[in-house]
């Protein structure tokens, strides 16, 4: 008797083809602050209608679609907040993350999907229609803008990471610092240590702000243009790169390295933060999916494993990388020291106290 056959129904398909639906409630519910109101009370569309400026209609309609999709709990004739959505889109909570519709829903991204058919066909999107590489591309303003509650953890983390090392960062170079909190988050650990954050001029700002909040204003450095191009001063013991290397192809990110371990002094460190895909390369989900959104907005961009990244490491003069979790994220750290003299060599892992 042979084994069961599966079974088998189209919902999967169905739902994901009408996924864009539950973008665009979720999206038209933060911009309403529609789940601000529910957790302050106001239950009933009628009353939700005023304080959102919309019709009760429309409230009523967007409501149901929210219940159906968890976010929304209905008791007879009234509303409110699921608890995750209490936690995380209630713009009076510490944890508030309604800001990241700015950028995940950005016109970057979603044009690079809508193209996503070619962008398949040619391996990567069209630099003449979708590129977010380009100079000082808008899209790094609402990165680093909207993004920042999202990577606070991770900063965090990084930071505990990095405190234990002999000797602890001093000089450290931000490369495409966005909303500067990696590097911030050492300076309020290190009296001692300074930051220079490198990016476009119109994203700059954004990471002083960020400083100036967390008291360490005057040892956060600005420095504007691009990493492949703009003079990297230095030298510093630490360099940071967080969630830049996988918008290029090896052979430019090869060359991004070997900028950055020229500014290094004799056995710095560098630290990449990124989604590191197993070598299966659908795990973790987050790294698995990660790979086609460079693909659709990226002309060479990639989710690399760790053994590509070690390679990439290596061959630009590096030692010793390792693997290291990061908490409250998907994405890890990879971390690796500068040879002397002359390139990279594969070699045993070390203990972690001695990178």
């Amino acid at each position: 008797m042979g084994a069961p056959e599966p079974k088998v129904n189209a919902e999967r398909i169905l739902d994901t083809l009408q996924a864009f639906q539950r973008t665009e409630a979720l999206r038209a519910a933060i911009e309403l602050d529609l789940f601000t109101a529910l957790a302050e009370g106001l239950d009933e569309p009628e009353t939700l209608a005023g304080r959102a400026g919309a019709s009760p209609r429309g409230l009523r309609a967007l409501l149901r679609y929210l219940v159906t999709i968890g976010l929304v709990v209905k008791e007879g004739d009234r509303y409110a907040p699921a608890p995750d959505a209490a936690r995380y889109l209630d713009r009076r909570s510490p944890a508030y993350l309604g800001d990241t519709a700015r950028f995940y829903t950005a016109p970057a991204l979603r044009e690079g999907f809508a193209d996503l058919t070619e962008a398949v066909r040619r391996g990567g999107s069209d630099p003449r229609r979708i590129d977010s590489m380009q100079p000082e591309h808008p899209v790094w303003v609402d990165y680093a803008t909207a993004m920042a509650s999202v990577f606070r953890g991770a900063a965090e983390s990084l930071a505990d990471l990095l405190m234990p090392l002999e000797p602890p960062p001093r000089t450290i170079l931000d490369v495409a610092a966005g909303h500067g909190l990696f590097g911030i988050a050492l300076l309020r650990r290190l009296p001692e240590a300074a930051v220079t954050a490198l990016d476009w001029a119109p994203v700059l700002p954004v990471a002083a702000a960020h400083a100036r909040a967390a008291g360490v204003l005057e040892r956060f450095r600005t420095h504007a243009g691009s990493a492949f191009d703009a003079e990297l001063r230095g030298p510093y013991d630490t360099v940071l790169v967080a969630n830049f290397v996988h918008h290029f192809p090896p052979r430019r990110v090869v060359e991004l390295l070997e900028r950055l371990r020229g500014a290094l002094v004799p056995g710095g460190r560098i630290v990449l933060v990124e989604f590191v895909a197993n070598d299966d390369l659908v795990t973790p989900t987050a790294a698995g999916r990660f790979a086609l959104t460079m693909l659709a907005t990226t002309p060479g961009g990639d989710a690399y494993t760790f053994a590509e990244l070690s390679d990439l490491l290596l061959e630009a003069g590096f030692d010793g990388p390792v693997l290291r979790p990061l908490a409250h994220s998907p994405e890890r750290a990879v971390l690796a020291r500068r040879t002397e003299p002359g390139g990279g060599r594969p070699l045993p892992d070390v203990p972690y106290k001695n990178i």
